[in-house]
Order: C-alpha cells, then structure tokens, then sequence
C-alpha cells in the first residue's frame, strides 16, 4: 500500500453499516439492523377496535403485547395483503429514554446488506411519495434503489400516538 492511500484511509474511515432490507408491493425498504430485534412468521394479528388504519393490531410476543403497524400504510400505500412470505419485522426504538417496542408488517424480507456512507444518496426532497423525514437516504443495489428508512421518524411514537388520539376523538 502506498503512502497515498495510507493517508486516504485514515483521514476518512469508512463507516459501514448493516441493513436489514425487505420488499413493501414492489418497492425495496431498509432498516438499520441495530433497532431491529427479530423477524417472526405472520400468524395472525389481534384486530384493536377504533385504531387508525395503519395500525393492523396486537400480537403476543413471549407475554409481551406488541402493536403491529402496517407499514405500507403509514408510507400511503395500499395495505399490505397477507400471503405465504408476510412477515412482521419487531423493531426496538427509544423515545425519552424508554424502549419500545413495535412490530412492522412487510410483503417480504430480502437480506441484511452492508453499506458504507459513500454508497449512500440523500433523501431527495421530492418525488419519492413519502414524507422526506421518514427517508435516511437512498441506496442503489445493483440495478435497484433501496429506501433506508429512518425508523425514528417514521414511526415516532409521539406522532403515532397523536394519531391514535384524534381517530378515537
């Protein structure tokens, strides 16, 4: 290695972060792998009466009751259809110093994949039909775009919680 590329690497280091990707329809999400928990087979969800649209439901997981949200939704798509690759993705978020826990509902889960922030695009500001604060960035795979959401924003549970609040209202 070269004095050059010496100095290269140690003026910038790479930061590489893992993704856990999955499809919605025919789009192709991700997530840091760090706030997600676990990935679970759909087995069906307990509907909650006067909750808003995104939110599918409960589930049970190991005694703890966990709110469902049809993530299709809350990005303004059309709400996901159960088949035979449907699967929750539980995510771990903090809020004020407390952990919460929620579980995403996705067409598929595809891969956990690697990327540095070089291979990373911002959120563009207009054109992807999703709030701006709820995208990290965009990564291009292959010949393919993946949405890396940012967790903290698009599921806010303040914001959610408002939402619950005004459809009981």
């Amino acid at each position: 290695m070269n004095q050059a590329s010496k100095q290269k690497k140690t003026s910038s280091p790479e930061v590489i972060k893992q993704y856990l990707t999955f499809r919605i329809g025919n789009e192709h999400y991700g997530l840091e792998l760090s706030q997600t928990r676990e990935i679970i087979e759909y087995s069906g969800i307990t509907e909650v009466p006067l909750m808003p649209n995104f939110l599918r439901g409960v589930i049970n997981l190991r005694g703890e009751v966990v709110p469902v949200i049809d993530l299709a939704v809350r990005l303004g798509r059309k709400s996901i259809e159960v088949q035979k690759r449907t699967c929750i993705i539980v995510v771990e978020l903090q809020n004020n110093e407390q952990n919460h826990v929620l579980g995403l509902l996705a067409d598929a889960v595809s891969e956990v994949i690697e990327m540095d922030d070089e291979n990373i695009e911002d959120a563009p500001s207009f054109g992807a039909n999703i709030r701006a604060e709820f995208i990290q960035g965009i990564a291009k795979r292959e010949d393919e775009f993946v949405v890396l959401l940012d967790a903290n924003n698009a599921l806010s549970i303040r914001e959610l919680a408002h939402l619950v609040e005004a459809q009981l209202q």
